[in-house]
């Protein structure tokens, strides 16, 4: 594999072009029309506009990657995440055109991609699930009798989706039948398929995920879980590895379980399979993303091990190099998705020019970042800027190189997350080990970090009254 395609933008298209450099590979950037001076275009070795500034004109559009790739004689392309990276029918598109996809096969993405079948498919392997049907629905009376056979609360979900469109928790009868109208309508506005299933609700639960990756031999391992109850609007926003509740043995299980996933669909590659973990450290069985995760860069800092060259080793068909034996969990790491997202209102969307864009730096910092100082924040796509990663010896030294790291995060001309991360990390809840997917709901309130950042300000007014007043009591002497 001399040269590599990322259909991809942003820190993603970055994070891979730079693995593949260190490879030896040759690399090509796909772009928007408002992407033209972004760096991951400058970065790359090659750089081709496939399209206008909306995604389905641009960067969804597979029959241009593929013409560009055969055009620039590529060898493998890599999607990244989001866009198409779990669109079976583009790993299909480039399994026919003689190009490898650094990723799993269509079958598996196909597979998980319906959150049905990845049920039915793992069902084989005495996997944990959460109790609810193992079928899509779109009647709001069929609905009804399976909510009150499995008891309320319940949770109604898009079957053919994520990223929390078409989900709905209803905790009585009354609000079923409007919250599966609202789940099915969002359903098919996003999916363009309405069926939902309906499963039960686990409270308080924790999000926990694990890392797995495998070759072409046979050969299947897990790096390790992450920690992703931070989220708001089912997404997430802080990430950690590892996660401050696990017990070795349920790692194991939940190692085991995760491999045992990869196998019931004959997976290839780098895939993440996602756990509900409720209050009695019981896991059930939430999905698999086919694909690179947003936050793989924590269990990079803690295993030592760079997965995209993990996922370029497997595509070429080698062996995987390393064995469950040879891993072990070293440190912790935190990881803070910068948004441009407005926490004070409602984490809305922040559009405007960066006119002051300064990334942090030291050790056990990284940044995988996207922009530059000057650059406008399109309107178009996911508003992630980067990805604010810490990595310290214990959980505490990583909280505290956080906070930190987001001190010394310098962005004026947008709203942030950056102010949302600082409070995550001083919270009680969070640096007690003692939270869920609720926190946001539970402790989260814009009124509060309006609260501090004002109070900050009035001590910051306070220090340079003080600080005036004394220099002004200094003698001063006129030069002669």
């Amino acid at each position: 594999m001399k040269k590599i395609l990322v259909a991809n933008r942003g820190e993603i298209a970055i994070r891979v072009m730079r693995t593949a450099k260190e490879m030896g590979i040759k690399t090509v950037a796909v772009y928007s029309t408002v992407d033209r001076n972004s760096p991951h275009v400058k970065f790359a070795d090659e750089a081709v506009c496939i399209g206008e500034a909306p995604s389905n004109q641009s960067y969804l559009r597979g029959d241009k990657i593929i013409e560009v790739s055969k055009q620039l004689n590529v060898d493998g392309i890599h999607p990244g995440y989001g866009f198409l990276s779990e669109n079976a029918e583009f790993a299909e598109m480039v399994e026919n055109n003689g190009i490898t996809f650094i990723g799993p096969g269509s079958k598996a993405i196909r597979v998980m991609g319906s959150k049905l079948a990845a049920k039915e498919a793992v069902s084989h392997y005495n996997i944990p699930m959460v109790p609810g049907i193992d079928k899509a629905i779109t009647d709001v009376e069929k609905a009804k009798a399976i909510a009150n056979n499995i008891g309320y609360p319940i949770l109604i979900k898009a079957s053919a989706g994520g990223g929390g469109k078409g989900m709905r928790v209803v905790s009585h009868a009354d609000e079923l039948e409007s919250q599966m109208t609202r789940a099915i309508s969002e359903a098919t506005s996003a999916f363009g398929d309405g069926s939902v299933f309906i499963e039960k609700y686990v409270t308080s639960p924790r999000h926990i995920e694990i890392q797995i990756m495998a070759d072409t031999h046979g050969n299947v391992i897990h790096l390790f879980e992450r920690e992703c109850s931070i989220q708001r609007r089912h997404q997430k926003v802080v990430e950690e590895a590892p996660s401050s509740v696990l017990t070795p043995e349920i790692r194991t299980k939940m190692g085991e379980a995760a491999i045992n996933v990869a196998k019931s669909c004959d997976y290839v590659g780098a895939g993440t399979v996602e756990f509900l973990l409720d209050a009695d450290l019981n896991f059930y069985f939430l999905e698999m993303n086919t694909r690179l995760q947003v936050e793989h860069p924590v269990t990079e800092l803690i295993t030592g091990v760079d997965l995209v060259a993990l996922q370029i080793q497997v595509a070429r068909g080698e062996v995987l190099p390393i064995k469950q034996e040879d891993l072990q969990i070293k440190g912790h790491a935190l990881e803070l998705r910068v948004y441009a997202e407005d926490p004070l209102n409602n984490f809305l969307p922040s559009v405007g020019n960066l006119s002051t864009y300064r990334l942090p730096k030291g050790e056990g910092i990284r940044v995988d970042n996207g922009f530059e100082e000057g650059m406008d924040i399109p309107i178009y796509y996911d508003p992630m800027l980067s990805k604010l990663i810490t990595y310290g010896k214990n959980r505490t030294e990583a909280i505290q190189l956080m906070l930190s790291a987001i001190a010394n995060y310098q962005v004026e001309g947008v709203q942030t997350t950056l102010p949302f991360g600082r409070f995550v990390c001083e919270h009680h809840a969070f640096i007690s080990g003692d939270f869920n997917t609720h926190f946001v709901k539970d402790y989260y309130a814009p009124e509060m970090l309006k609260a501090q950042q004002d109070s900050e300000a009035y001590i910051a007014s306070l220090v340079a009254l003080y600080q005036y007043e004394k220099d002004q009591q200094v003698l001063r002497i006129p030069n002669v």
